[in-house]
């Protein structure tokens, strides 16, 4: 419990205060608890949403490394946080403004 609750104070420390929902580990109900936030637990269909989701994330992180290998030794992987950057901000782009412009069919080339 004391890793899960210096986890979750790192993060209200970070974004402040908000409701946690988790998958049941018994340790982050306590570690809420204690740091006095809501907790939720998320429900069989969601946890699968979320698991797929972060499966399909994974795939295209792997997929972006195929294409462009690191060829440095001791890699930061400085360019896939740089490409998950990039991947957010257009993706954000298209949903909040509808915008389908000409980059679009060549991410989802490289994606698919």
């Amino acid at each position: 419990m004391l890793v899960a609750e210096k986890f979750i104070r790192s993060l209200v420390t970070k974004y402040g205060k908000h409701t946690v929902y988790t998958d049941g580990g018994t340790w982050y109900e306590e570690a809420c608890h204690v740091i006095e936030l809501k907790h939720y637990l998320h429900s069989s269909i969601e946890k699968s949403l979320m698991e797929r989701a972060n499966q399909y994330f994974k795939d295209r992180i792997e997929s972006f490394d195929d294409y462009y290998p690191c060829k440095q030794i001791e890699c930061n992987l400085f360019h896939v946080h740089n490409w998950i950057q990039f991947f957010t901000s257009m993706y954000n782009d298209v949903i909040t403004n509808n915008n389908n412009n000409f980059w679009l069919k060549e991410v989802n080339i490289i994606l698919s």
